[in-house]
């Protein structure tokens, strides 16, 4: 029909056109389009932008009184198209003196801004991008998670709306002007595309293998009333990064050590040794010592320069790194990375102010229906399920107190920073409030960048300058894609989050009446199976990508799915796929769990809480944590399945903690043997009800049941 075409003008009477300029002109953005004086006793100004479908006109008739808004909820709404533009937005009107105020309707308040002109007729701002179901638009055609609709009168006003605040940068990839997830179009009626991005295994090289030497400081910082602190040497042969080792004559040598890399570590700002030692070629994880009190604690980062070479001399490798040796923090809380496992350490004053691991285990929580309700009681209740951290969807402006209460109860949450992560205005405000929390774990940086294709640049802005004002705390990011621009994305966080939902998806046909696959669609959950090996297959997936690039792993996390909907996902995930989802991750190196969404059902919240009292708590977190890396270990079965079965183990000491999850829908009959080196007896059984038996350095059982999790520890000799 023709309206659907037709160029939109909203018109209504004033008092008093020269008062509402400042806040249409200077607040909201628009431009003067033109203006009429005494026309039949009338005088108007329109007021919008050139290029888009809609504008406002406001008329004045001489001795007649228009009167002022009659109630508090006269509205004109614009969705904003992300977190950034509508955090620029608001930033902007108040800039130009215009306060938020209170709505008539409560929804407004928990999803967007509103103001008030000068005539009592309001503005509200809200963005289109809220990740799933936590601030459900009551729009029907807006979706929650693309920018796609059905109504072309609202994709003029996101037009409209962007251009009036100035939105910066340009989303990534190729048709950046069709609606696209993971640099690939989802809607019916557009061509597949070949995205780009992937990042693919290099060639191995002609002369390989190849000596690749890395180093980091074995934490991501130090602090001032430390003394000693440490490195994590590696000098792993790869077949792609590094240079050939040269032909040696063990013979020859007299020292023993022909197929050592010497090397030294040095400061770069005036060449002073920390470290001179040797590393064995091809291994990993070397460990060395070196004084803090030759430092000068400084809130920047302290370079280092590794030079290395055979006993002959030649060649030379050279390698850098930087460390963090901080003043002393005498408020709040601290968070450091162990770069050897991933792990995080945190401290504050409920810990004495020492560093003990943390594996954060909660939920994304919601402010719609949870923090919004201003109730300490049901953050308790959430804190006595067993969960030991939230990633609260809301910020200390609206929601002080419970801020303050997970303070208290010493409920460790990650800020979030999602909403406006590409204004540093915004992200700045926001650090200066979190900083000195006594809960405060981490960030929350960026939230899906790469599946919005935001600008490359955009997730490592906002974590320099989080890192300048709080080097005390990592941030981290969400990525959703399987392999879109993984190294430009990655970049800007500490923690690297997957957020796989793959339970109740169609793999291979979307809602947008589309195909799904590496060109085309979106399902849900990017390049997925829809099974729970989608989890530990994307851990891996990102683990690979980090050793083609010749990167040193970052700390992982995952996201589970606790929720259902928005026609991409038609059910919850069972309890028992929910524990195994977690388990595979575990055993692929996570270390963080945190689940969307908060209020979930009751049995999933359950069931997180019983697995984290768990995971989270002495002795497991000691392994997971405080131990080296997960080694995986391949099962055997007499039977068919064991293809199925996840297992990984982790050394501290003369213990071994064992992992074996079987991620199959049917129990795998036929005894299921997994390989436990120099085990000698089962200690203890924290988490699962699999009746495993250790025989000849192999925990065995007649029957492992379906989607069955399990935790065994083991003495060694």
């Amino acid at each position: 029909m023709a309206l659907a075409t037709a160029h939109l003008r909203i018109a209504r009477p004033t008092n008093n056109l020269d008062a509402l300029l400042p806040f249409y002109c200077n607040g909201l953005g628009f431009e003067m389009l033109g203006s009429f004086p005494e026309h039949e006793g009338f005088s108007g100004i329109m007021l919008g932008h050139k290029s888009a479908g809609y504008h406002l006109e406001f008329t004045q008739k001489s001795g007649h009184d228009a009167g002022r808004a009659p109630t508090q909820d006269n509205l004109l709404v614009f969705y904003l198209p992300d977190g950034a533009s509508f955090a620029q937005a608001v930033t902007q009107m108040e800039q130009q003196g215009f306060a938020v105020v209170r709505s008539f309707n409560p929804y407004w308040d928990r999803c967007g801004k509103s103001f008030e002109d000068p005539d009592g007729y309001r503005v509200s701002a809200t963005p289109v991008r809220h990740k799933r179901v936590s601030c459900p638009s009551p729009v029907p055609v807006m979706e929650t998670k693309h920018r796609g609709t059905n109504s072309k009168v609202c994709l003029i006003l996101l037009t409209a709306v962007a251009a009036a605040v100035g939105v910066e940068g340009q989303e990534t990839g190729y048709h950046i002007d069709w609606p696209r997830w993971c640099g690939k179009v989802y809607q019916d009626g557009y061509p597949s595309f070949d995205p780009g991005g992937q990042t693919l295994a290099p060639s191995p090289a002609a002369n390989g293998p190849l000596v690749h030497v890395q180093f980091q400081p074995r934490y991501s910082l130090y602090l001032e009333s430390e003394k000693h602190g440490e490195v994590v040497v590696n000098a792993a042969l790869s077949p792609y990064h590094g240079k050939p080792w040269p032909s040696t004559n063990t013979t020859s040598s007299t020292s023993g050590r022909a197929n050592s890399l010497i090397f030294s570590i040095n400061l770069v700002e005036d060449d002073a040794i920390l470290v001179q030692n040797t590393v064995a070629i091809n291994s990993t994880g070397n460990v060395f010592r070196f004084d803090l009190s030759r430092l000068k604690p400084s809130l920047e980062p302290i370079k280092m320069v590794l030079y290395g070479a055979p006993e002959g001399g030649r060649p030379t490798w050279t390698a850098t790194s930087s460390l963090f040796f901080l003043p002393e923090k005498t408020n709040g809380s601290v968070t450091r990375i162990d770069n050897f496992n991933g792990g995080l350490f945190f401290r504050n004053a409920a810990s004495g102010h020492k560093f003990q691991p943390l594996l954060p285990h909660g939920f994304y929580a919601s402010y719609d229906g949870f923090l919004g309700n201003n109730s300490t009681s049901e953050i308790q209740n959430y804190a006595d399920l067993g969960l030991n951290s939230m990633t609260p969807l809301t910020i200390y402006r609206d929601s002080g107190p419970a801020f303050a209460y997970m303070d208290k109860i010493n409920l460790k949450f990650m800020y979030n920073l999602r909403e406006g992560y590409r204004n540093l205005t915004y992200v700045r405000e926001q650090v200066l409030a979190a900083k000195d929390a006594e809960a405060i774990y981490s960030y929350w940086g960026t939230d899906e960048p790469d599946g919005w294709q935001d600008p490359f640049d955009a997730p490592s802005l906002a974590r320099d300058l989080i890192r300048q004002l709080d080097p005390y705390h990592p941030v981290a990011i969400t990525l959703n894609c399987q392999n879109y621009h993984f190294a430009k994305y990655s970049a800007g966080g500490d923690i690297i989050m997957e957020d796989v939902y793959p339970i109740g998806i169609n793999s291979t046909w979307s809602k947008w009446h589309t195909a799904c696959n590496a060109t085309l669609g979106d399902c849900g959950c990017d390049n997925c199976q829809g099974n729970v090996q989608d989890v530990p297959n994307r851990l891996d997936d990102y683990a690979a990508y980090e050793s083609w690039l010749g990167l040193w792993p970052k700390t992982k996390a995952h996201n589970p799915q606790s929720f259902h909907g928005e026609d991409y996902w038609l059910r919850d995930p069972s309890v028992d796929e929910e524990l195994v989802m977690n388990a595979l991750a575990l055993n692929h190196g996570a270390q963080a769990l945190v689940s969307w969404v908060w209020p979930a059902s009751a049995p999933l919240g359950a069931a997180h809480g019983a697995m984290a009292k768990v995971v989270a708590a002495s002795p497991v977190v000691d392994f997971l944590v405080g131990g080296d890396r997960p080694h995986p270990v391949a099962a055997e079965s007499a039977g068919s399945g064991a293809g199925v079965v996840d297992a990984a183990y982790w050394v501290v000491g003369k213990k071994m903690l064992v992992s074996v999850v079987n991620g199959g829908y049917v129990d795998i009959s036929g005894t299921v043997a997994v390989a436990v080196p120099n085990a000698i007896g089962i200690a203890s059984t924290p988490w699962g009800d699999v009746g495993w038996r250790l025989q000849d350095s192999k925990l065995t059982v007649p029957v492992l049941p379906a989607l069955a999790t399990s935790m065994v520890i083991l003495d060694l000799r």
